[in-house]
């Protein structure tokens, strides 16, 4: 009798130990659902005083269970773009693990917050473009930066007075849980791209040229991570605002690769072996309708009905490119990089 209940305690302990463990990795995004918040906070301090090691403080209340939660949070502004023309600056934000446990956001101390550039009408239709966009990405790629939507209520005091929006944001993992999930490290180092992983890496390309992306570099990290995994580089794109499947207001083309627009693709990918960039050409159009059904899934939730048709029309741009033999070839086999 003694040992079946040392055997049953023990029993519960694991349970509960690996029920804590799954909350501290995967609960925050295993529902995909908006998480509804309210934050109060000046733009202006915030794009002032804060830096990569100066943070303000507020509260964070967010709605779980039926109820209004509270937890202090730490803030900064991220970015250089965004910070410097943007109102809505992107955020970094901290939170104790005296404050994080058994919370919606138990074992995120840190988490990177992305919302709207510009108060204009078609500031949370950009939002849910790039939040497509990475969800495209785990379509393809099993290496992506796990995000959870939000929806907030932002108050800002201006003088005597408060000014309130309606934003769409999204959450996106920090850098130390990525390396946690993959069992490697981020690293912030020149790495060629031609001795990244080739699938992983023909991949990228893919999904860069689908966003009409070339403000990226995965040598340099620019808007993109490399993951070392102990056996080899694996870059992961972020940041999607300054494409063609976004398009916004303030974008501009790349003036040193003679591209006067955002929705003038270029592939910027390496040359590769015909067999394997063919192998990921098939994944995409495999993906096809994967992607296609997710994207529609998205139509009710825009303001605009314009916004989303310009999306669609570009996404289907691309498919029309690697779907065409001779497009294919012109457009992104004859265009990859040697240098």
């Amino acid at each position: 009798m003694k040992k079946q209940f040392i055997l049953i305690i023990s029993l519960f302990v694991y349970v509960f130990s690996y029920s804590q463990k799954s909350l501290d990795s995967d609960f925050l995004y295993a529902d995909q659902s908006p998480i509804k918040l309210k934050l109060n906070y000046s733009n202006k301090n915030m794009k002032k005083n804060t830096t990569d090691s100066t943070f303000i403080k507020t509260d964070l209340n967010y709605f779980y269970n039926d109820k209004w939660n509270t937890i202090p949070v730490s803030l900064r502004a991220r970015g250089n773009f965004r910070r410097a023309k943007c109102y809505f600056p992107p955020i970094k934000m901290k939170i104790k693990k005296s404050q994080y446990k058994n919370t919606i956001f138990d074992g995120n101390k840190s988490l990177k917050l992305v919302l709207p550039c510009k108060t204009e009408d078609e500031k949370n239709d950009n939002i849910l473009k790039e939040f497509l966009a990475y969800k495209i990405y785990e379509l393809i790629s099993p290496y992506h930066f796990k995000t959870r939507r939000v929806d907030i209520e932002f108050t800002e005091p201006k003088g005597k007075k408060v000014k309130t929006f309606s934003l769409k944001g999204f959450l996106i993992e920090d850098d130390s849980k990525l390396e946690k999930r993959f069992a490697g490290r981020v690293v912030e180092q020149f790495v060629h791209p031609l001795v990244m992983d080739k699938i992983t890496a023909i991949q990228h390309a893919f999904f860069q040229f689908l966003l009409g992306n070339t403000d990226f570099s995965t040598a340099y990290q620019h808007n993109a991570k490399m993951l070392y995994d102990s056996k080899t580089y694996i870059p992961l794109p972020y940041d999607f605002d300054m494409t063609g499947w976004v398009d916004p207001s303030y974008g501009f083309g790349n003036p040193t690769l003679g591209i006067k627009s955002l929705t003038d693709r270029r592939y910027r990918g390496f040359k590769r072996d015909s067999e394997l960039m063919n192998e990921v050409r098939k994944q995409f159009n495999d993906s096809k309708d994967e992607i296609i059904s997710l994207v529609n899934s998205f139509k009710p939730e825009f303001d605009n009905e314009n916004e989303f048709k310009n999306m669609y029309s570009f996404m289907s741009e691309f498919f029309n490119i690697i779907e065409d033999d001779s497009k294919f070839e012109k457009l992104i086999l004859k265009q990859a990089r040697t240098k």
